[in-house]
C-alpha cells in the first residue's frame, strides 16, 4: 500500500478555552481568602493594573478654614510673627543636656531580667517540632552507637501520627541488617521515650506501656488492656468482672482510671496542624424585616487601569512596535481582568439571590426547615449552568442569621415524607441529632428506635439510613452512649 499525502479541508465547531476565559473560571471558584492573593500576585504581575485609592474623607470644617485663613488681616499676621518669636525665645530655656545621646558602652538587654509575661523564644519559631522531631532529641540524649542509632531512626521514622509502629520486627531486621534481638533492645529503647506508649503495636500496647511506666503492670487494669480490650471498648462491665474474676465495682474503677488517665494515641497531642479560619464571602442580614445580601469586599484592593500607561500609548506615536504591543496587552489583559472580577461578584450574588429565595425558611427559622435543593434547581433559575453553580458554591461560605454555613450545605437530598413536603436530608440529621441530646442517658435510642420515632412523624427511613446519618454527625453508637448506673 502506497503513502501519500493529502490535503483536505474539514470544518467543525469545538470550544476553544482562551486564556481570559480560564482566568474567568479560576477567579470563580476561589474562595475569599484565595481571590486576596489573587489579586496581589496579579497586581505584581500586570504593571498596568493599579489599586485604586480610597478616596480621602473632607473635614466639614475644611472649607471654613480655608476662608479664616484668606480673610488674615495684617495685624494678626503680626500677631502670629509676635507669638513664634516668644515660643522661639522660650526654646532656649530647655536644657539641651537632658537629652544628649550620652549611653553606657557597657549597658546589654542580657543582662534585664525580663517581665513574668514576656513571651518565650520558642513562640517565635516558625514551625513547631513534630513527634518525630522530640523522639530524636531523645535518643540525641541516649548512649547509643552509630547502629544503634540507625535503628532507632529507623523505627521512629515508622511511626503514624497515632504514634504506632507500623512495620514489624522481620521489616525492622531487614531495612537495618540488623540481629533481631538488638531489632527489640533499640524499640524497648524507643518506647521508654515520652510520651509514654510511644512505639506500640496497637491501643492495648499502648494503654498497657503507659500502665507499666507508672508501675501497675499487675494491676486489673492492666489485665482489661491486655486480654479484654473489647469488653472495655463495649462498657461491658458484666462480662468484664466474670472475665477477671473480680467484683464489678472493682472493675469499674479500674475501667474509670483507663478512661480518664491513659491516652489511647499517645502521639497525638504533637501533630502540628495549621488552623484553617474560615472567612465569609457574603453575609446575609435582616435589616426592617428584609434580608440584604452583601458580598464579603472588605480588604480587597479595588483596580483600576493605569492611567500612566493608557497616555503613553495614546501620545507616544514613535514608540517602538514590541513596546506597544507590549503594553496594549497588558493593557487588554488588565481590563479582561476587572471584568471577570465584577463577573465573578455578580454571579455569587446571583447564586445567593437564588438560595434566598428557596431557603427562604431557613434564613427564618434555622436547619430544621431546610427543603430539597439540587444544582439544576439553581441553574434553572438564574439561567446559568449547573458547572458554573458548582463554582461558584465550592469552598465558600456565608454569614447568616442562624450561624456560618457554607454555600453547598444548602443543597441536600430529598427525603420522601408521607401526606407532606419531602424533607431535606440535613434537616433529618437536625432531628437525629435533637432526639439524642434529649433522650435518657441510662437508657440511650438506639438505630432502630430512632428509625421508629421519625416514622411517627412520617419520615420513613431506614435503620442503616439512620446509622449512616449518625456517623456523619460523629455520634457514638447506643452501646457506647449508655451511662449505666452502679450502686456502691
Amino acid at each position: 500500500m502506497a503513502l501519500e499525502l493529502r490535503l483536505q479541508l474539514k470544518l467543525a465547531q469545538k470550544l476553544v478555552m482562551t486564556p481570559q476565559l480560564r482566568q474567568a473560571i479560576k477567579l470563580l471558584q476561589l474562595n475569599r481568602l484565595e481571590l486576596s492573593d489573587a489579586l496581589q500576585a496579579e497586581i505584581e504581575q500586570n504593571p498596568a493594573l493599579e489599586e485604586e485609592a480610597a478616596p480621602l474623607e473632607t473635614p466639614e470644617n475644611l472649607l471654613s478654614l480655608s476662608a479664616t485663613t484668606e480673610q488674615n488681616s495684617a495685624p494678626d499676621r503680626e500677631q502670629d510673627i509676635t507669638r513664634k518669636v516668644e515660643v522661639s525665645d522660650n526654646m532656649t530655656e530647655v536644657n539641651w543636656e537632658d537629652y544628649a545621646n550620652n549611653f553606657d558602652s557597657s549597658f546589654s538587654f542580657a543582662h534585664e531580667t525580663p517581665p513574668a509575661d514576656a513571651p518565650s523564644q520558642f513562640e517565635f519559631i516558625s514551625e513547631k517540632p513534630g513527634l518525630m522531631a522530640y523522639l530524636q532529641w531523645q535518643l540525641a540524649h541516649c548512649d547509643l552507637d552509630k547502629k544503634e542509632m540507625e535503628i532507632a531512626l529507623f523505627i521512629i521514622g515508622n511511626l503514624n501520627r497515632y504514634g504506632f509502629l507500623e512495620v514489624d520486627m522481620e521489616k525492622i531486621v531487614e531495612a537495618t541488617e540488623c540481629e533481631q534481638d538488638d531489632g527489640e533492645y533499640i524499640l524497648e529503647v524507643v518506647q521508654d521515650l515520652d510520651p509514654p506508649g510511644i512505639g506500640a503495636r496497637d491501643i492495648s500496647e499502648s494503654l498497657y506501656l503507659q500502665l507499666e511506666r507508672m508501675g501497675k503492670d499487675n494491676s486489673l487494669a492492666a489485665e482489661i488492656v491486655k486480654h479484654h480490650l473489647p469488653l472495655l471498648v463495649a462498657r461491658n462491665f458484666k462480662a468484664l468482672s466474670k472475665a477477671t474474676g473480680r467484683k464489678k465495682l472493682e472493675v469499674v474503677r479500674a475501667v474509670d482510671f483507663i478512661t480518664s488517665e491513659l491516652t489511647p494515641f499517645p502521639g497525638l497531642p504533637y501533630v502540628s496542624e495549621n488552623t484553617n479560619y474560615i472567612v465569609p464571602d457574603v453575609y446575609i442580614q435582616k435589616i426592617d424585616g428584609e434580608y440584604v445580601i452583601r458580598l464579603n469586599d472588605d480588604d480587597i484592593p479595588r483596580l483600576k487601569l493605569s492611567t500612566h500607561y493608557q497616555e503613553l500609548l495614546k501620545n507616544c506615536k514613535d514608540m517602538e512596535k514590541t513596546s506597544r504591543h507590549y503594553i496594549s496587552d497588558k493593557l487588554k489583559n488588565a481590563d479582561w481582568f476587572i471584568k471577570s472580577l465584577h463577573q465573578r461578584q455578580q454571579t455569587i450574588y446571583k447564586v445567593m439571590e437564588s438560595l434566598l429565595k428557596f431557603q427562604y425558611d431557613f434564613f427564618e427559622h434555622g436547619p430544621r426547615y431546610l427543603r430539597p435543593l439540587i444544582l439544576k434547581d439553581v441553574a434553572d433559575d438564574i439561567d446559568m449552568h449547573e458547572s458554573t453553580i458548582s463554582r461558584v458554591t465550592s469552598n465558600k461560605y456565608v454569614h447568616t442569621p442562624q450561624g456560618i454555613y457554607e454555600l453547598k450545605y444548602f443543597f441536600s437530598t430529598a427525603i420522601p415524607r408521607k401526606g407532606g413536603e419531602s424533607l431535606a436530608a440535613e434537616s433529618v440529621k437536625v432531628r437525629i441529632k435533637k432526639m439524642i441530646q434529649e433522650e435518657e442517658k441510662d437508657k440511650p435510642l438506639s438505630d432502630n428506635a430512632i428509625s421508629e420515632k421519625l416514622a411517627e412523624q412520617d419520615i420513613q427511613i431506614a435503620r442503616r439510613t439512620v446509622a449512616k446519618y449518625r456517623d456523619q454527625l460523629k455520634i457514638l453508637p447506643v452501646k457506647h452512649r449508655r451511662h449505666a448506673k452502679f450502686s456502691s
